[in-house]
């Protein structure tokens, strides 16, 4: 049986982690803050209705659905790494985001991406490339290893991912080109630095250095999965396609992206251009219902 871990221990190592990023003194912020909440309790004691009295305590001080969501998503980031990288806990409860916020729409063109990936460093810019030929996120490309990955069959098995569901991944050339150049380099994961495993907080100083040089401003590692959906949407890859390749649950979470495919709509659109031969816009008068 694994020893009950605190709260406050996993704040620490948490913010250990966190350390290198810009917004750290954010991350420091939003977890004293919800230490009146969560200070007393292991990381075991966290279930549904410890959240729900979080949601409710700081809604009914006023604070508006963007502010405790980011308290939540810092809560889900802390026991998706306990479990997931530390393996101080097994589960943790489905921790929703609450609707009323502006969703975020952040992607890259292709020249945009192509001078990010110019200035990152070399095992940084390995991981990019393939977050953009996959849409995989952070935490399944750094633990992704050799022994779920197929070059011949160009497909690879995810067996850590956001919502716990194992998944596979079809691998495009662009991928399978990246995997290629980092073989040799590391027995058992394919993505390493320094002969080492990377962690799945890839936001640190190397990441903001390249965001800086490449002047690229408000992105975040995740958004290279937006980007890669909406270029597929571009390319006219349909929703239903879209959410097997990205491996979403419901439809309902791709449909965001449906704004980028415009091809299907483009014989309708052409139905009332003018000098259109046959066109059927009926000419009526304002007054006809008069």
């Amino acid at each position: 049986m694994k020893p009950q871990r605190s709260w406050p221990e996993a704040v620490i190592r948490y913010l250990e982690l966190k350390r290198t990023l810009k917004s750290f003194a954010d991350v420091q912020r939003i977890c004293r803050h919800l230490d009146r909440y969560l200070g007393a309790l292991t990381l075991n004691q966290i279930n549904g209705d410890v959240i729900w009295r979080i949601v409710q305590g700081e809604l009914q001080k006023g604070n508006k659905p963007a502010t405790v969501n980011r308290y939540l998503a810092t809560i889900r980031n802390l026991l998706r790494m306990a479990r997931d990288e530390w393996q101080w806990i097994d589960t943790f409860p489905k921790i929703r985001l609450l609707p009323g916020e502006m969703e975020r729409d952040r992607w890259l063109t292709r020249e945009e991406a192509e001078r990010l990936v110019r200035c990152c460093p070399p095992h940084l810019a390995a991981l990019v490339r393939f977050a953009l030929a996959t849409g995989c996120r952070a935490g399944e490309i750094t633990g992704l290893e050799w022994n779920r990955v197929d070059l011949n069959r160009k497909t690879a098995w995810l067996n850590q991912t956001k919502n716990g569901t194992p998944r596979g991944v079809p691998l495009n050339e662009d991928a399978i080109e990246v995997l290629r150049e980092q073989i040799g380099k590391h027995l058992r994961f394919c993505f390493t630095y320094l002969g080492q495993p990377l962690r799945a907080d890839v936001t640190n100083t190397a990441w903001h250095n390249a965001l800086n040089k490449a002047g690229i401003e408000d992105f975040r590692f995740h958004d290279l999965r937006h980007t890669w959906a909406s270029w597929h949407r571009q390319a006219g890859t349909s929703c239903d396609e879209l959410k097997d390749l990205g491996g979403w649950k419901t439809r309902s979470m791709v449909d965001r992206y449906a704004k980028f495919a415009t091809e299907n709509l483009l014989s309708a659109a052409t139905r009332i251009e003018r000098g259109r031969v046959g066109g059927n816009v009926i000419a009526m008068s304002r007054s006809c219902h008069g």
